[in-house]
């Protein structure tokens, strides 16, 4: 379980302090899948970014597990079980896809075990798992990798942010399947898709650093038509 207790982040700009996250307060259970959505600069990256450390906040506390770890750097988090799918995945100079599942699994897969993996993702085993982790592969591939290691993982908490961006002739229907196949973890999710609002336990509703409304999608989308005007649409 994740709680989120006062949750405040900001940024000077310009010499004066902006609020981008207003005590924020959520808590997250073990097994389910959570939606953050909102207009753009709501602060739904913001929030993840802080769950999984990689900014700090001004105020407030993060306890996983009964563990206050707002303190804790990116490292130890992962330690204890919380993984993060970046917006624009990473690249791995000299490493090929293979090792990074290997490194990730936390033993040596089999071809057998890495094919499973990456067709899971839609990608086939055999043209990708001898493939270097550079620039020639385009950000679909490596958001298709990206997820691969998450589900080999098997982390307490996944952490997606946008993890529709570049997959557009990819199906929808296999990435709700990953995060549904995912049912032993926590789920958080970063999206404006409708198809991903649906498989959502509960939709997080935020708006300029605050939240407006949690609940069921069928909750949440009256209230977006004057905020989220990319929300209810295909991917883009």
């Amino acid at each position: 379980m994740i709680e989120i207790k006062d949750l405040s982040y900001g940024i000077n700009d310009d010499a004066t302090e902006k609020e981008i996250l207003k005590n924020v307060n959520l808590t997250l259970e073990d097994g389910k899948i959570y939606v953050i959505t909102g207009p753009n600069g709501s602060g739904k990256s913001t929030l993840v970014k802080l769950i999984m450390g990689i900014i700090k906040p001004c105020a407030g506390r993060i306890i996983f597990d009964g563990k206050d770890i707002t303190d804790l750097k990116i490292n130890e988090r992962a330690n204890l079980g919380i993984s993060y799918a970046f917006q624009q995945p990473v690249t791995f100079k000299g490493l090929k896809v293979r090792d990074l599942l290997d490194v990730a699994s936390g033993k040596k897969n089999n071809f057998g075990q890495i094919c499973e993996l990456l067709s899971a993702v839609g990608l086939c085993a055999k043209d990708y798992v001898n493939r270097p982790l550079d620039n020639k592969l385009s950000g679909g591939e490596l958001k298709r990798i990206e997820l691969a290691m998450m589900l080999c993982r098997k982390s307490k908490v996944n952490i997606f942010d946008e993890p529709e961006a570049g997959i557009d002739l990819w199906s929808f229907e296999k990435l709700t399947n990953i995060f549904r196949s995912l049912k032993n973890s926590t789920n958080i999710i970063v999206s404006h898709q409708k198809k991903i609002l649906e498989i959502a336990d509960q939709v997080i509703l935020l708006s300029d650093g605050e939240i407006v409304k949690t609940g069921s999608m069928s909750e949440i989308l009256p209230l977006t038509k004057n905020r989220c005007r990319k929300l209810g649409g295909e991917n883009e």
